[in-house]
């Protein structure tokens, strides 16, 4: 097969310089996923505080996590709203529109009255927030991930599918070090609290301060032009009325595959980053036993951990376009699996730290080949709305329930994390299974 099938490039000059595709992939899923991890991060922090009445401390958590969990549903919606949009009128417009719909409803956030305000209205706007991040979210990475492959050079598709991954690590530090620097600013007594001033006002600098990254973001889209793929599609006349329909009639089979395939990345990073910031600062003695680290030094050890996510994410490209998609999540996959029964182990010897870079290493391993696997599984016509779905609908089975059956997990096991650790394993072996019947997408022709 001919180097140009290979990558779907014609001989021509990509209509947007490599520079521009890079950033522009980078830059706006790092804004996205900043939005989306500033609310994880408030979710253990925050909200159980000023958004729910005050009482039982576990029901106050589990109530914050079933919002978090609420943009879990949403973003299916979102995918095959923007899939929509995305497939029809193109990549650039699409991605515009998702980030501004992610923008707005962040910057909300910070302004929205709190429990003790407005009672009952607090949570439901909170919801209706959280309901357009993940809509949001749910046109965003099938569209920077379609920018990055359909403009990549020749033999560097996964490799260049990873930035778009690489701004979920980046966002994850940008979240959490900003909350981590107002945490500073504002020292708290007791350090499994956060401060009065930070419960007062401290806590909304973070999801203001989102509109700036915006404007950003928007100027870097603006300069993009359209993907030859894409490009190509429409000259053909090819474009489809309902591009979700085709998906689901022709295309079925490599949604399900889709969805399968992304279900031990969900369920990993979401255990290693919002239960495992709830774990980490639990107290010895409290009613969920935990590390008792204070807030401050679980998140410096948390961000410790995603250096090595994006450190990894960037490794994984080479290694896919390689070896292979398939051969290299195998191989991950299976590390996953063995790496939730290790968790008792590890963390009962005091393992803290290595459990953290183990566990965001394999994050990384999992999570950069995504970028590529799941476009390439979908035709041109319809790639936007399948990767889009697949990647979103998975969102539902692994991190919208992840961190609410992690903390019953938690609790049946009397504090202990060896059943949550048992979750992560079978839903590894999940994914393990659904590689075993998929086949390898490297050598697919990209603008077909």
């Amino acid at each position: 097969m001919s180097s140009t099938s290979q990558t779907g490039q014609s001989a021509a000059t990509p209509a947007n310089p490599r520079h521009r595709v890079i950033l522009a992939s980078l830059v706006g899923t790092t804004i996205e996923f900043y939005d989306f991890y500033v609310y994880a991060t408030a979710a253990v922090l925050v909200f159980p505080h000023l958004f729910f009445p005050a009482g039982n401390e576990t029901v106050a958590l589990l109530s914050s996590f079933a919002v978090f969990g609420a943009a879990m549903v949403a973003r299916p919606a979102g995918a095959v709203f923007f899939g929509h949009l995305g497939d029809k009128k193109g990549r650039k417009t699409t991605l515009v529109a998702a980030l501004l719909t992610m923008g707005i409803a962040t910057f909300l956030i910070g302004v929205l009255p709190t429990y003790a305000m407005v009672g009952w209205f607090a949570p439901f706007l909170l919801v209706l927030m959280r309901l357009a991040q993940g809509f949001a979210l749910g046109g965003e990475w099938s569209g920077a991930a379609l920018v990055a492959t359909e403009n990549a050079p020749a033999g560097k598709r996964a490799f260049y599918g990873t930035f778009p991954q690489l701004g979920a690590p980046l966002g994850f530090i940008l979240a959490n070090g900003l909350f981590l620097l107002i945490a500073f600013a504002m020292p708290s007594d007791d350090p499994s609290m956060p401060s009065d001033t930070f419960l007062s006002w401290g806590w909304r600098i973070p999801f203001l301060f989102s509109a700036i990254m915006v404007v950003v973001g928007l100027w870097v889209r603006l300069r993009l032009v359209e993907s030859p793929a894409f490009a190509k599609t429409v000259e053909k006349g090819t474009v489809q009325r309902l591009p979700l329909a085709s998906v689901a009639k022709s295309h079925w089979r490599e949604l399900v595959l889709g969805t399968f395939f992304m279900l031990a990345t969900y369920v990993l990073f979401y255990l290693m980053t919002t239960f495992s910031l709830s774990y980490g600062r639990a107290p010895e003695d409290a009613e969920l036993s935990g590390l008792g680290y204070s807030y401050n030094t679980f998140v410096l050890m948390m961000i410790g951990g995603v250096v090595f996510f994006g450190i990894f994410t960037m490794v994984s490209g080479p290694l896919a376009d390689r070896f292979g998609r398939r051969l290299t999540l195998l191989v991950v996959t299976a590390a996953i699996m063995v790496f939730g029964l290790l968790w008792v182990p590890m963390l009962d010897n005091g393992l803290v730290m290595l459990w953290l870079i183990v566990g965001f290493t394999l994050m990384g391993l999992t999570f950069g080949p995504m970028g590529a696997l799941l476009p390439e599984l979908f035709p041109t016509n319809v790639r936007y709305t399948g990767s889009g779905v697949s990647y979103n609908v998975s969102s539902i089975l692994g991190a919208a329930v992840a961190p609410f059956i992690a903390v019953w997990l938690w609790t049946v096991g009397d504090g202990s994390p060896f059943l949550v650790g048992v979750y992560l394993t079978v839903m590894a072996a999940l994914t393990f299974i659904a590689l075993l019947i998929g086949k390898e997408t490297r050598e697919v022709d990209i603008e077909h």
